[in-house]
């Protein structure tokens, strides 16, 4: 019973210790302006989750868009409003054709050729710019939070670590248990700026490569619209060709009666 006791009240006073350390223990350490950065820095990270998978889901839609423009024969139809009534009424491919049919209509009301064609040119460029302003936005916030948060949990620890060394100048008492744990708790701060910095950056660099290759579908299918407009129908992409269909098999000939 005694040898139990004594291991017992050995390993109570361990226990006991490393109860003290923690999360918690690291905010009420640095006090009211730890919390505030904690709080910011879960703000930043809820906000870029959000974004994130709101955003892909704005992809996702623009590149289902873009397969309806292929598979969905809108280049065989009569004429661009024959095939923009093929298109979901929300797509953006359809808000470029309408956007071109509008301006093509001032078009032909202008004397200068060339200032008409640079004017239908910018409104497509317009349409065009307008798809990828909504798709871009809150990247630049990604970016901001990628950038800044590493500082901000930083900016915890110093004030952590300050207010650490502050209560041990007053306790007088310097040994690397007393130091270590106030310290260790500052550090956390720094690891959760960074577990809210690399997935902020991580998702705008792939949201930018998404945005970029929904940008050049545009731009080839923009391409393709003025050029059927200047051309009054006659040029369209080599895509817009029906398919070929298989040549009839022969009917086999009848058996010859014995």
């Amino acid at each position: 019973m005694s040898i139990q006791f004594l291991i017992a009240a050995a390993a109570a006073p361990e226990g006991g210790a490393a109860d003290k350390f923690g999360l918690i223990q690291a905010l009420n350490e640095g006090g009211a302006i730890s919390w505030f950065i904690f709080g910011s820095l879960v703000i930043m990270s809820v906000f870029s989750f959000y974004i994130l998978f709101t955003k892909l889901l704005e992809q996702n839609k623009v590149m289902k868009q873009a397969k309806q423009v292929g598979s969905g024969g809108f280049w065989r139809a009569g004429g661009l409003k024959e095939g923009a009534a093929k298109l979901d009424k929300n797509s953006a491919y359809r808000q470029i054709v309408d956007d071109g049919l509008r301006a093509e209509g001032k078009h032909s009301q202008m004397g200068d050729h060339d200032e008409a064609h640079d004017y239908l040119h910018g409104e497509m460029a317009r349409s065009e710019g307008s798809i990828m302003d909504k798709l871009n936005g809150g990247l630049s916030f990604l970016a901001t939070v990628g950038a800044t948060a590493p500082f901000i949990g930083l900016l915890g620890t110093v004030i952590g670590i300050y207010s650490a060394l502050i209560k041990i100048g007053i306790m007088g008492s310097a040994s690397i248990d007393v130091v270590a744990g106030p310290v260790g708790e500052a550090l956390i701060m720094t690891a959760i700026g960074l577990f809210v910095a690399v997935p902020a950056v991580l998702a705008y660099n792939w949201l930018q490569a998404r945005n970029k290759t929904i940008q050049r579908s545009l731009s080839s299918f923009s391409n393709d619209v003025l050029a059927n407009m200047a051309s009054g129908g006659k040029v369209k992409p080599a895509v817009a060709a029906a398919p070929a269909r298989p040549a009839a098999k022969p009917a086999a000939a009848p058996a010859a009666k014995k």
